[in-house]
């Protein structure tokens, strides 16, 4: 893709670079020499070489993020999103997103040294509870910063390319999403399996190997746990399709208890 190798800097968001039909988007990153900060609530091991900055958020946060992207990379703006950023209790959404106020400021140092800029943003927000103020934040974001956007999704693409009202709306209290979690996607790696770190095996109390079924809404897939030492925290990796947000709270129970 053009638009990244004339980058020098690059910040993506809501995108793991796991899904089958980003292969050749994270083989252009896995390439790019510039400076990338990664931000998702998921590492990628691939990426670590790559990635001069990984800013870890919380599984929902994707509003609170892009309030920060707003708060720290544009300029110029009318009065209206002025007084919007303003009232912004910036210390809240940092705290409830864990992502730091330091690491964004980190971020805009290399961003001000960069000469080409661009924001790619993944499919994560697609069915995101609050996708709508999310979408109004992303062309607010556009507009007024000098990113070259890049969206993985067409339809999202399209959504913002549609939108002309600037009036964001007041963010949403961010959602918590607590104990054990599924990141669902479109990946041959893991059609059979669910792979998770040690902490979320013993959390779930299921060990390598074990046959289960992850439970979530009304759904119950039969999966195989592997222990993925690439993985940490309480965020699992599987592929499947799920109704909604991508990420799910999952219970996992063993097909033989």
């Amino acid at each position: 893709m053009d638009v990244i190798k004339n980058s020098d800097f690059i910040i993506s968001l809501a995108t793991c670079f796991k899904n089958d039909n980003e292969k050749k988007i994270l083989e252009d990153i896995k390439s790019f020499e510039g400076q990338f900060v990664f931000m998702h609530p998921i590492d990628n091991n691939e990426l670590k070489s790559v990635y001069s900055q990984f800013i870890k958020y919380e599984v929902g946060s994707e509003e609170g993020i892009c309030t920060m992207l707003l708060d720290t990379f544009t300029q110029n703006i009318d009065s209206n999103l002025n007084d919007f950023i303003e009232d912004l209790d910036i210390g809240y959404i940092s705290a409830e997103s864990s992502a730091g106020e330091e690491e964004f400021e980190e971020a805009l140092q290399k961003y001000q040294e960069a000469s080409s800029r661009t924001l790619i943003v993944g499919s994560d927000i697609k069915n995101h509870p609050r996708i709508e103020n999310i979408l109004k934040l992303l062309f607010v974001i556009k507009k007024y910063s000098d990113f070259n956007l890049v969206v993985l999704d067409k339809e999202i693409e399209n959504s913002i390319n549609e939108i002309n009202d600037e009036n964001v709306e007041e963010i949403d209290d961010l959602s918590s999403y607590d104990g054990t979690i599924s990141y669902f996607v479109s990946n041959d790696e893991y059609v059979d399996n669910i792979n998770a770190s040690q902490s979320f095996s013993r959390i779930a109390k299921v060990q390598d190997n074990d046959e289960v079924y992850v439970c979530f809404d009304d759904k119950k897939l039969k999966k195989i746990f592997k222990i993925d030492e690439n993985l940490s925290g309480t965020v699992a990796i599987t592929n499947d399709t799920c109704d909604g947000y991508n990420f799910k709270k999952v219970k996992l129970l063993k097909v033989n208890a």
